[in-house]
């Protein structure tokens, strides 16, 4: 019995071999296709220039509007390729706390020209701050910080009006300290950045005629 069974695995092993080359033999060619696919992609990936170096970059993690205070959950670092990456955004924490100067679109970098910095003025060289109040207050709760505007200012006696400023930007909107409503009969008190020649001519029309403020950009 023992040398038949000897017999019986020696020819099973045999078949099993013959079995295997004739199924290597019928799948040569897609077994060469692989290979090949297999070397050109290695070749390329050889060939193919390395990553570019990147860096964190803060961005903002969804649209934001302007005059909008930025929380950590506003806020999230990707990474962009070094050469192109803004200046003084690697670090979320400098952007928290802040306000955006205009609207901020999901994934756009949080540099400081996106931001208004502890002086009202910064980003805006030449100009001094102006605080005018908008007797509308209505159409000054349309105003965010960041948007350009022309001031004209009416005298009620006369119903004249004269345009006193073009393209001044808010850089301000100051909030009453106890939190309540503002009066619509005041209205609403706003800073504005001006040169110091036109600061005299928008502080008196504040102060003398009704001022209104019509959005630019």
């Amino acid at each position: 019995m023992a040398p038949n069974s000897s017999t019986d695995l020696r020819q099973r092993l045999s078949d099993t071999r013959h079995s295997l080359r004739r199924a290597v033999l019928g799948r040569r060619r897609l077994l060469c296709a692989l290979c090949v696919v297999g070397a050109v992609f290695a070749g390329l990936r050889a060939l193919a220039p390395p990553s570019p170096p990147t860096v964190p970059i803060t961005v903002a993690a969804h649209d934001l509007p302007a005059g909008s205070t930025v929380t950590a959950d506003d806020v999230e670092l990707v990474d962009f390729p070094e050469g192109a990456a803004p200046a003084d955004a690697s670090n979320s924490a400098y952007a928290v706390g802040r306000t955006t100067t205009g609207p901020v679109r999901q994934g756009e970098p949080l540099t400081d020209a996106r931001l208004v910095g502890a002086n009202l003025l910064e980003g805006y060289p030449g100009l001094v701050a102006v605080p005018v109040r908008i007797p509308d207050d209505g159409a000054a709760s349309l105003l965010r910080v960041g948007d350009r505007i022309d001031l004209l200012a009416t005298d009620q006696r006369t119903g004249g009006t004269e345009r006193v400023g073009d393209n001044i930007p808010v850089i301000a909107l100051p909030h009453s300290d106890d939190g309540s409503q503002v009066n619509p009969a005041s209205g609403r008190l706003i800073v504005v950045g001006t040169t110091s020649e036109l600061s005299e001519k928008v502080a008196s029309a504040s102060a003398t005629r009704y001022l209104t403020a019509t959005i630019s950009r």
